[in-house]
């Protein structure tokens, strides 16, 4: 028996040695199924698919009254105070933080500047929309993993001042090497790729300027005058876009929620049915359904509970329009009728040099550009219940019937007077289905004027949102110190405080 060892042992080291012989690959045992090394395209689209999880999310839409409930109130009534954040973090940020402290860059998917440019303005938008929910946040210390798994919260002014530092960075560093791959936003032509995504990051420098404008008017007018100079969303074909599909795994939320699930809790407000139906908006038939009862647009009381909101029938009001809530509608992020309605506010506040002849021709401008991407010719095709869509298209300019004699309406016409007020009402309109975004108007310039949820214990509308219940117990001395030593909060962590610029 151990001569036959002996000779298999042997025959083992002549193999080996063997002239032309080859050891096996070290990698043989890994699978190519499970990449150690993240490709960034895929990073990208990750993080991007990401954003209408945080745009059509409720709160927003409910706090502002775009939205009402029914049969269920609670949000609308203010009960629910902790949100969570961590998936903000573990999903787009920590993807997009990947890129940005990446080693190596393929240049099949696009430059290293425009890779890092992009990754860095998408990063500035997840902040941005984070900061304002919740004010001061984990920044600096974020993004860490096992490094730092309790970070300290930055205030928001020193999150704010980075931002727009990242985002005017970002935008310089773009150059004219390949475009980006994974590009959900702007990847469809790759000509006006690059330059967009710069116009995207000067927009929302501009917008987060326009934050300032009571905390801090003198670097927000600094700001909003510098990112305009750069270059901004110009036109309706520049928007930032998320474009659902018209199959489940990329389908829009609110399709999901209504037409599969068959929950029709989410119904155009009152508040606003009241306040577009006698100016006859032309964006009205988009945002709602007619009632079946009497094929008029009637929105549902805004807050009610109990009995109040059962006695409200289904066929006497309005639910949300059959095109917002289509399988592939779009979900509009950053827009040219934003920065319309940005540029005449900022003429009015004296920001810009253009005055109310300037500010008067932006928001004429601003409401012709909000009809036409609202109502756009596809969403004219096919019966009123008919989801498969005509699919997004940029160069769709969008129906203006009505848009005329709603234009020379009096409640419209730009007065001078009363412009601010004007702008706000015509920015919250058109903010549709854009609730948080909408919401960070509202509480920075106090229009549309709201009540409250009738009621309901003298509870105010929320201004902002509580950390996550958990964070007291996983990070209990940075959280403590936060809900302490943060501007407007006074020891606790509630809907009631106010955010570091919602100056009263």
């Amino acid at each position: 028996m151990r001569t036959k060892f002996l000779i298999i042992a042997a025959i083992i080291t002549v193999w080996g040695a063997a002239p032309g012989c080859k050891k096996f690959p070290s990698d043989i045992n890994v699978s190519p199924n499970s990449p150690t090394i993240a490709s960034n395209a895929q990073l990208l689209t990750s993080s991007i698919n990401y954003i209408p999880v945080i745009i059509e999310g409720i709160s927003g839409a409910l706090y502002t009254q775009q939205w009402a409930e029914k049969p269920y109130t609670d949000d609308s009534r203010y009960i629910s105070v902790n949100f969570n954040f961590y998936g903000i973090y573990s999903g787009p940020l920590e993807n997009l933080q990947t890129i940005i402290d990446g080693k190596t860059f393929n240049a099949s998917e696009g430059s290293k500047n425009n890779q890092l440019a992009v990754a860095r303005i998408l990063r500035a938008y997840f902040y941005w929309h984070m900061t304002d929910r919740w004010g001061d946040i984990p920044y600096s210390q974020a993004l860490k993993a096992k490094d730092n798994f309790a970070p300290k919260y930055d205030a928001q002014k020193d999150i704010y001042a980075d931002l727009l530092k990242e985002l005017k960075e970002a935008a310089a560093q773009i150059d004219d090497g390949n475009g980006v791959a994974g590009d959900l936003l702007y990847g469809d032509d790759p000509n006006t790729q690059m330059d967009k995504w710069r116009r995207l990051a000067n927009s929302m420098r501009a917008l987060m300027a326009l934050r300032l404008s009571k905390i801090d008017p003198d670097k927000g007018k600094v700001e909003f005058a510098d990112a305009i100079a750069g270059g901004f969303i110009t036109n309706n074909s520049g928007n930032a876009v998320y474009v659902h599909l018209s199959d489940p795994t990329n389908q829009n939320y609110w399709y999901y929620v209504a037409d599969v699930q068959n929950r029709p809790w989410y119904w155009i407000s009152k508040t606003m049915t009241d306040y577009m139906n006698p100016l006859q908006d032309p964006r009205l038939p988009i945002f709602a359904d007619p009632a079946p009862a009497t094929g008029d647009y009637a929105g549902v009381p805004y807050g009610l509970d109990g009995n109040d909101i059962s006695a409200i029938q289904s066929s006497q009001v309005s639910f949300m329009g059959v095109h917002v809530r289509a399988q592939n509608a779009p979900c509009y992020i950053v827009t040219y009728a934003q920065m319309l309605l940005a540029e005449a506010e900022a003429d009015k506040l004296g920001w810009l040099s253009g005055g109310d002849a300037d500010a008067a021709l932006k928001y004429k401008a601003a409401i012709e550009a909000s009809v036409r991407q609202w109502n756009r010719n596809s969403f004219k095709s096919g019966a009123v219940d008919d989801v498969e869509r005509t699919p997004y298209s940029r160069t769709d300019e969008g129906d203006t019937t009505g848009l005329g004699a709603y234009l020379a309406r009096p409640e419209i016409v730009y007065d001078a007077a009363n412009a601010l007020r004007q702008i706000g009402y015509q920015r919250w309109v058109h903010l549709y289905m854009n609730g948080y975004e909408a919401w960070a108007e509202w509480r920075r310039t106090g229009y549309p004027a709201l009540t409250p949820a009738p009621d309901n214990n003298n509870i105010p509308i929320p201004r902002r949102q509580a950390y996550p219940s958990s964070e007291p117990n996983i990070n209990t001395a940075n959280y403590n110190a936060a809900v302490q030593t943060q501007p407007g909060l006074g020891g606790k962590d509630d809907l009631t405080g106010r955010v570091w610029w919602d100056k009263p």
